[in-house]
């Protein structure tokens, strides 16, 4: 990795010591010119020609002009010679190297910009131009990820108080009805005080799983791992949820060993597992299986939970366990999930250390949990 770096930043490294050698070079060969032309008298022989003949001074008078005040003070004049030289060589080497500073402050100030040209910096400083391009691409991601966040999180607010508001609604209106006719026979008030009950009921459930994924993203949730049968808790699962599936013809197809145990959060695991089975529920096709099977790695336990319903585009398979992405965005059911059960089922196998994904194929949709043993 090192030498990767090193070869990248070789070319300039390279332009620069060329041009700190070259200046060198220009500075001694300048500084021996003019050691050569005042030792030798060269420069002296043209500073007596021009007291001659633009001051007008005789020969000898020239001479001793060049003597008194040139000669008798020739290493005065060297000193000076070679800190002038010093300084220009030293301003042009400054300014070529400031060029390069100018050059990664326009390409920052580059990053800042809306437009989605490449930003470009000279040949040698290729390595610069990449990170540069790099950062750009990066906050344009980010803003974008940032946008689509924000959007996402208007959806759910506008999904929530719709689903909100639909039980609530129901709950006033049976109230208010149980208000309004004091003397309605009593199985039609038990009917309608069960009704009230159970939109009381499912408003509560959208409120504590609104609740839930809010205390998983600010990290408020311990897990209490512990050695878990998973063939008993998948069995007992199914059990539960048999009514869940039952309405639609719905069954679930055990495919996992006796034997096969996880070290989880059973409680967390459990709703993992409801979740997933719950979704599948929803979007399988009628009278069809839902398949779970499972395997032992070295590392890690996979689960797959397989069922039968529409292909899920490659796009939407990205966005299915976004905390804010909701599968079905024209539901309008009050009966249906808050979209947030995969969501969840993403912050909990992560606090386990795992991974899940989906996968959808001829019309089969898969989903793989994935747990380290230990």
């Amino acid at each position: 990795m090192k030498d990767n770096k090193k070869g990248e930043y070789s070319e300039f490294q390279t332009k620069i010591m060329w041009r700190f050698c070259i200046n060198a070079f220009i500075s001694a060969i300048s500084v021996i010119i003019i050691y050569l032309f005042f030792w030798k008298q060269r420069v002296g022989n043209w500073i007596v020609w021009f007291l001659e003949h633009c001051m007008k001074f005789g020969h000898e008078q020239a001479f001793l002009i060049y003597h008194d005040f040139f000669r008798n003070y020739k290493e005065i004049f060297f000193a000076a010679a070679i800190i002038f030289i010093f300084i220009v060589l030293f301003w042009r080497l400054f300014r070529w190297m400031t060029r390069y500073f100018k050059e990664i402050n326009q390409g920052i100030d580059e990053l800042l910009t809306e437009d989605v040209t490449q930003i470009h910096l000279s040949v040698e400083m290729l390595p610069f131009e990449r990170k540069l391009n790099a950062v750009k691409q990066t906050l344009k991601k980010q803003k974008q990820e940032t946008a689509l966040a924000e959007q996402r999180k208007d959806e759910l607010v506008m999904y929530l108080a719709h689903d909100i508001r639909t039980p609530l609604t129901s709950v006033i209106g049976y109230l208010n009805l149980l208000e309004e006719e004091p003397d309605m026979p009593v199985d039609q008030r038990a009917k309608n005080i069960h009704i009230t009950l159970d939109k009381a009921y499912r408003l509560e459930d959208m409120i504590n799983e609104f609740f839930e994924i809010t205390r998983y993203n600010s990290k408020q949730i311990k897990l209490s791992k512990e050695p878990v049968d998973l063939y008993y808790m998948l069995i007992q699962l199914s059990d539960e949820l048999s009514p869940v599936f039952t309405p639609h013809g719905n069954s679930i197809v055990l495919n996992v060993d006796e034997n096969l145990t996880v070290y989880a959060d059973p409680d967390k695991l459990v709703r993992v597992f409801s979740n997933i089975l719950r979704n599948a529920a929803a979007y399988s096709y009628s009278d069809t299986e839902i398949i779970i099977s499972a395997q032992e790695t070295d590392k890690q336990v996979m689960i797959s939970f397989q069922n039968k319903g529409n292909n899920i585009s490659e796009e939407n398979l990205h966005l299915l366990f976004d905390k804010f992405y909701r599968l079905d965005k024209a539901r309008i059911s009050d009966t249906g999930g808050t979209g947030l059960g995969l969501a969840i089922a993403k912050e909990i196998i992560a606090l386990h250390d795992g991974s899940i994904h989906a996968a959808s194929a001829n019309n089969t949709v898969t989903i793989t949990v994935c747990i380290p043993c230990y």
